[in-house]
């Protein structure tokens, strides 16, 4: 279970939050398309903005176009890995939080992990808008760091994940 890159969008769809994974930083292959945030942006939101919440599931296969120049090779890898990922997004309000995942993990648990860092949000900002991350997005950063490590889910307690923040916020 590896995050390839969290997103928060607004209806708009401009972004608030944008993270790629550290793990998916530390390969040694150049990222596909699909792996970095700033290029699909507009991808994710085009995806998952017009479906219908009541009558469409919150997971949608993801392929982004590759990008120009490129080798045969490249872009066999690239279409592997394009085939093999998709978007798990919650609407909350005005907010999409989407995360990119492979193809073949547990869409119920990241849909979980989506719930539960807005729990998180919702009690450290007392109930989160698009104004708090937007004027405290170095704290939603913090909170990210918290709940999700590497792509991967770091911890499961919301009582755990508030106090470590009350010491980052002492230490201001």
């Amino acid at each position: 279970m590896v995050l390839s890159f969290i997103l928060i969008q607004n209806r708009q769809g401009k972004t608030r939050l944008a993270k790629k994974s550290k793990a998916e930083r530390r390969s040694k292959q150049p990222p596909p398309p699909t792996q970095n945030p700033s290029n699909t942006t507009p991808q994710v939101h085009r995806l998952i903005a017009p479906r219908d919440q009541k009558y469409q599931s919150n997971f949608v296969e993801f392929r982004s176009a590759p990008s120009g120049n490129s080798s045969h090779g490249s872009r066999d890898l690239v279409r592997q890995n394009l085939s093999s990922t998709k978007i798990v997004y919650r609407r909350y309000a005005g907010l999409f939080f989407c995360v990119c995942v492979d193809a073949n993990d547990n869409e119920l648990a990241y849909l979980e992990a989506i719930h539960f860092f807005v729990e998180v949000l919702d009690q450290f900002f007392g109930n989160v808008c698009e104004l708090d991350l937007v004027f405290n997005f170095y704290k939603v950063y913090a909170i990210l760091d918290e709940v999700f490590l590497a792509g991967e889910i770091e911890e499961t307690s919301k009582q755990v994940v508030l106090t470590r923040l009350e010491h980052l916020d002492k230490l201001e």
